[in-house]
């Protein structure tokens, strides 16, 4: 369901929620975002690109205008409506911590499997001083104190693969917390990539094949540094809306609710 397009912001953020959890019955959630309003301008019905390319479609010519950056998830979906939709007037970003989501994901299931062979091989004396590695390895590592970098010293001479590992991850870190341009990045992307290739890990195979496929939508994120996390934290609303509402399985009735949390009763007058 759609609202009445009063305007549309500078920035559209594309992102989709469970109605039931454990379902598969997503509905896409698009907002809005102009110097920090935020505004819900759809709840779409499902995540097909067919869906939201008509959605999009069907703002006005003028308001398109205004539109200067999309932001969503990695979704092909997704991207291909907006870029189908808007061509090169708009920039579609895929949003960086949906981006940190995947490559952090490739070096905690190497964690995993390390220390679930470190388990059989290890003294459980020895073992024991390895408890809680999850945190520290997740931990900023500037904000390690040093009975954590002894831990993590210690795991890392059992496990060699895994402090490369640790090193891949961070390097990219620190790249996008950096103050560069888009080529600059591109630039130490590509020689990350060369690195982490070079490594002989695996863990971070399926985030350097999105790299092949979606590079320039992943370093367009550096030209003004635009990011869905405003869409993120409206999601939370939601489903603190569904839990108080007892859930809200109906998509007219779910925009309903969240626009009165947002903007009052002024959709419906």
């Amino acid at each position: 369901m759609a609202g009445k397009l009063l305007f549309v912001s500078c920035l559209i953020g594309l992102d989709e929620i469970a109605l039931k959890k454990g379902h598969k019955d997503f509905v896409v959630i698009v907002t809005a975002r102009d110097s920090g309003k935020i505004t819900i301008l759809a709840v779409l019905n499902d995540r097909k690109k067919s869906t939201v390319k008509a959605f999009l479609s069907s703002i006005p010519k003028r308001l398109k205008k205004t539109v200067t950056t999309v932001c969503s998830d990695m979704y092909d979906g997704y991207i291909n409506a907006a870029k189908e939709v808007f061509g090169e007037d708009v920039v579609v970003v895929i949003d960086r911590f949906h981006v940190a989501k995947l490559y952090r994901g490739g070096m905690d299931n190497l964690r995993k499997k390390e220390i679930a062979r470190l388990k059989t091989e290890l003294a459980e004396e020895e073992h024991k001083k390895l408890k809680g590695v999850m945190w520290l390895l997740r931990k900023n590592a500037k904000d390690l104190v040093y009975e954590e970098l002894e831990v993590l010293e210690r795991l890392f001479k059992y496990s060699p693969m895994l402090e490369i590992a640790y090193k891949l991850r961070n390097d990219l870190t620190d790249i996008f917390d950096s103050d560069i341009s888009k080529s600059e990045a591109q630039i130490k992307i590509d020689d990350w990539m060369d690195k982490a290739i070079k490594s002989g890990l695996t863990c971070f195979n399926n985030f350097l094949s999105t790299l092949d496929t979606r590079m320039c939508e992943i370093v367009n994120y550096f030209i003004n540094r635009q990011t869905s996390g405003f869409v993120e934290g409206l999601n939370n609303k939601i489903k603190v809306t569904k839990r108080r509402c007892y859930g809200i399985f109906n998509v007219k009735h779910l925009f309903q609710r969240i626009h009165l949390d947002l903007n009052g009763y002024s959709l419906f007058t």
